[in-house]
């Protein structure tokens, strides 16, 4: 019988202890602290993640339960919702963002040569946003309207085995495109957005630092033809044309020439029109790029369903900040163990699988492969009759 570590301390084993105590001093996040740390409040809360506990008490009651494991597993202190509320409260969140940005660091190192579906070397973003409601009297500080709350996630997503590289969290009143001026362009890679980030202000700021961006444009774009390339409207593209823009100040905030491609959807019934400052690749490919850039709507609708970032176990801007960065940083974790073990399981797949196998003692690939599986019911099995005919 296997005697070792528990499912969760060999899932943490992926984690960098060091690395982690580095943020925390960087912070003084175990300033005064005696007996729950840092370290504690992480474990907990990626526990909560993995096994989707909906509260504190939640938390509290099933780690109480299992008090005899807590120790092999890190936890050190005494767990009550009570001081795992007060550190959600008070440390800082920050602590919590500097380490995922570590991990994040880390899987696109392990992710960097896997293939999206398009034959690119150039590095693929995909910026977007999400909203999450909340109730304004409760969440007093992310006012959206005048009698709701809402924070925004403002993501910045690498498609090369989407992994979120930026995060940036807001109330919901902050308009997607002003995540631009937070971002350091990488020269080459690619940027694909919605209509939400046409400002060609800051488009042109992405242009002079040598990244490539693709949009879509919006109908009252004032845009004037100077040439017309040939196409071949067999592939749903319908025209590939060099523009500039004609507006007074449009011309002032953007000073260059424009690619804008006409491509029908024949699947979709609907016809699209794209903008970008890449003369070079097929107009095909344009398209197809905007086409992979729903995989950001995907990771949104994914970790909502998956990871607890809809109800959140503190009401303060600190608690919900330390909360989604944990289980951002959950997710990232998970993403590099299934590349560290070369798992061929959706991440969906290793998270129920997770849910349930924790505190077992039992290797971590037995726990998330079913290759001693093996099917007792053979032909010579014969089915007992109830009724004799």
């Amino acid at each position: 019988m296997y005697q070792g570590q528990t499912v969760f301390s060999q899932v943490l084993s992926f984690l960098s202890h060091k690395k982690f105590h580095q943020c925390v001093n960087r912070y003084r996040g175990n300033y005064r602290v005696r007996s729950f740390t840092c370290y504690d409040q992480l474990l907990c809360m990626a526990f909560a993640q993995l096994t989707y506990r909906e509260s504190l008490r939640d938390i509290e009651c099933c780690l109480r339960a299992l008090h005899e494991k807590l120790y092999h597993m890190g936890i050190r202190g005494k767990v009550s919702r009570s001081t795992l509320a007060d550190a959600n409260e008070n440390r800082d969140w920050r602590i919590y963002s500097d380490f995922a940005q570590i991990l994040i660091y880390e899987a696109r190192g392990l992710y960097v040569d896997d293939d999206f579906g398009l034959e690119l070397k150039e590095t693929v973003y995909a910026p977007d946003s999400s909203t999450i409601d909340l109730c304004l009297s409760v969440f007093p500080w992310a006012q959206f309207r005048r009698t709701k709350a809402a924070i925004k996630l403002h993501t910045l997503l690498d498609l090369r085995g989407d992994i979120p590289t930026f995060i940036w969290i807001t109330d919901g009143k902050v308009h997607d495109v002003n995540v631009l001026d937070h971002l350091i362009p990488e020269p080459g890679a690619i940027y694909v957005m919605d209509r939400a980030y046409l400002d060609f202000q800051r488009l042109y700021q992405l242009h002079q630092s040598l990244a490539i961006f693709v949009t879509r444009s919006k109908t009252n774009t004032g845009l004037r033809r100077i040439y017309s390339h040939k196409v071949d409207k067999s592939t749903g593209v319908r025209y590939d044309q060099t523009v500039v823009p004609t507006g007074f100040y449009t011309k002032k905030d953007y000073p260059a020439k424009l690619r804008r491609i006409k491509y029908f959807d024949a699947e979709k019934g609907r016809s699209f029109v794209f903008l970008t400052n890449q003369f070079t690749l097929p107009a095909l490919t344009i398209a197809e790029l905007y086409r992979y850039r729903w995989r950001v709507e995907i990771f949104f609708k994914w970790i909502k369903q998956h990871l607890r970032i809809k109800r959140f176990y503190g009401t303060s801007e600190n608690a919900v900040k330390t909360q989604i960065w944990i289980a951002i940083s959950t997710y990232v974790l998970v993403a590099i163990m299934k590349k560290r073990l070369n798992l061929d399981l959706s991440l969906y797949t290793i998270l129920q699988i997770l849910s349930i196998s924790l505190f077992e003692k039992m290797p971590i690939l037995q726990a998330l492969t079913a290759d001693d599986y093996k099917n007792t019911t053979t032909i010579s099995h014969k089915q007992l009759n109830l009724f004799d005919s």
